[in-house]
């Protein structure tokens, strides 16, 4: 018990530093708030529903893993490196294509 109350509350601090730290977390916090919603009052099936709150969720899975990245790389080294901009910019793609895919599955459920 004592290992999943510590699991809980370092992913709770996880989730409190990306708030904190990360306007892009805190933009997409803000939608997630009127799109999950929105998308529960929706005249979709349950699948489609899922499919919409899931879109979103991936949203803010991928910008924490973003964000992630970015802190460990700039631990690392401040200096520019080719290989520190290779991995961000592959995290910041992955959060694009995670709001991408809001776009496209949001489209496919209400047409």
């Amino acid at each position: 018990m004592k290992r999943l109350s510590s699991a809980l509350f370092y992913s709770l601090d996880g989730l409190a530093a990306a708030f904190r730290h990360e306007e892009a977390f805190r933009i997409e916090v803000l939608l997630s708030l009127i799109l999950i919603p929105l998308a529960l009052h929706m005249h979709v099936s349950a699948v489609a529903k899922a499919l919409m709150i899931g879109s979103i969720a991936l949203v803010l899975i991928a910008e924490l893993v973003n964000s992630s990245i970015e802190a460990i790389t700039d631990r690392i080294s401040l200096e520019n490196h080719v290989l520190a901009k290779r991995a961000k910019d592959l995290g910041s793609a992955a959060v694009l294509l995670s709001i991408a895919n809001v776009v496209i599955v949001w489209t496919i459920a209400l047409t």
